[in-house]
């Protein structure tokens, strides 16, 4: 057992890929298909663009506040890749890699940074929640989730993102300690990306890890190099086959960088180096993967290329698709928010319409 080799209060760092991508500890080397790898590589490079299309749209008043993930996508794609497409995914906001991965459409995901409600409606049979900006509230969902999954007996978990500074959110206590003493089926991933906002990680909290706050909830917990996606994708692997065994949630801290602002309101130059953050794209989760595939000839750099031409179009055309897309209504509002409408907010609806026809016969 992985979790079992690597201890949290030693700072213990779980790793398969260095920042060159060179397999550094064989013997975890998970075995995945070439299809997967390279959809696994793929979708990386395709949150990559969209991310940085999606910042400048936002800085042309083409896209509302958006959330970048640059740096962060290994940390999301590997855990997404060793789950079922029958798992769920109870996000935050700056899941965009693991969404995309989970099913989410790239129109779904822009749709909703557009301000439109259809960007929350996703296809049947994609079990991923909507984006959770409050702080810590996805934590209580993925409990949720994956309780209801053990009442039920079904072959599913429940795997939740959240960041640093999110731990030191009541929300989070209190979904983890809900997990572990019911051995609910979840996995919570902390992407340790250095700073809760402005705020640096050491300023947050005096763990020396946040992996070990596991300890104190009496389950597993490991610290993992959150940019080598072949780490990630192997300690959430064995995390689902303990959840599905009955035994209990993980908490695993992926060790990793945000390269952009944490939203587009956000000037990170103003609480840290440039020096830092080059620093930090030499051991750039792409890079690596994509040297590991090159050495595995599964990838080239005419390959890249290729796919660079046709990511540049995707991301795009969906773009142009979101902006002709039809303004959302007072409806969505009521039709995407609760699977059965209360009482109360049928009467709001009812009275809304009925305003509504007044004011056209007028």
């Amino acid at each position: 057992m992985i979790s079992k080799q690597y201890n949290p209060l030693k700072n213990e760092m779980f790793q398969i890929l260095d920042k060159d991508g060179k397999v550094v500890n064989k013997e975890f080397e998970p075995t995945i298909d070439g299809e997967t790898l390279l959809k696994m590589y793929k979708t990386m490079a395709l949150v990559r663009y969209a991310d940085i299309k999606a910042l400048q749209y936002q800085r042309q008043g083409r896209m509302l506040t958006f959330a970048p993930v640059q740096g962060q996508e290994a940390a999301q794609i590997g855990p997404m890749a060793a789950l079922k497409k029958q798992d769920w995914l109870s996000p935050a906001f700056r899941e965009l890699a693991a969404m995309l991965y989970h099913g989410v459409t790239l129109e779904q995901a822009y749709l909703y940074w557009y301000g439109n409600e259809l960007g929350s409606k996703f296809d049947d049979g994609v079990n991923v929640l909507p984006v959770n900006v409050p702080i810590g509230s996805q934590i209580g969902h993925a409990a949720g989730l994956a309780y209801a999954a053990k009442l039920q007996k079904k072959d599913q978990v429940a795997i939740t993102y959240i960041g640093d500074g999110g731990t030191s959110h009541g929300e989070f206590h209190e979904a983890m300690n809900f997990a572990a003493v019911y051995d609910a089926p979840m996995i919570a991933i902390v992407q340790n990306n250095q700073y809760a906002i402005s705020t640096p990680r050491a300023k947050q909290t005096r763990s020396e890890t946040i992996a070990q706050k596991a300890i104190a909830y009496g389950i597993p917990g490991i610290l993992v190099d959150g940019n080598d996606v072949l780490a990630m994708y192997a300690v959430v692997k064995e995390a689902r086959e303990r959840a599905i065994k009955g035994e209990g949630p993980t908490l695993i801290e992926a060790f990793t960088y945000r390269l952009g602002p944490h939203t587009t309101s956000d000037d990170p130059t103003i609480y840290r180096k440039d020096e830092e953050v080059e620093a930090w794209k030499l051991k750039d989760p792409l890079i690596r993967f994509k040297a590991y595939l090159i050495n595995k000839k599964l990838w080239s750099e005419k390959k890249e290329t290729a796919l660079q031409a046709v990511l540049k179009k995707t991301v795009n055309d969906t773009f142009k698709t979101v902006e002709a897309s039809t303004p959302p209504t007072l409806d969505d509002v009521f039709d995407y928010t609760y699977a059965t409408l209360p009482n109360e907010l049928k009467k709001q609806k009812q009275a809304y319409q009925a305003y509504l026809k007044e004011s056209e016969a007028k």
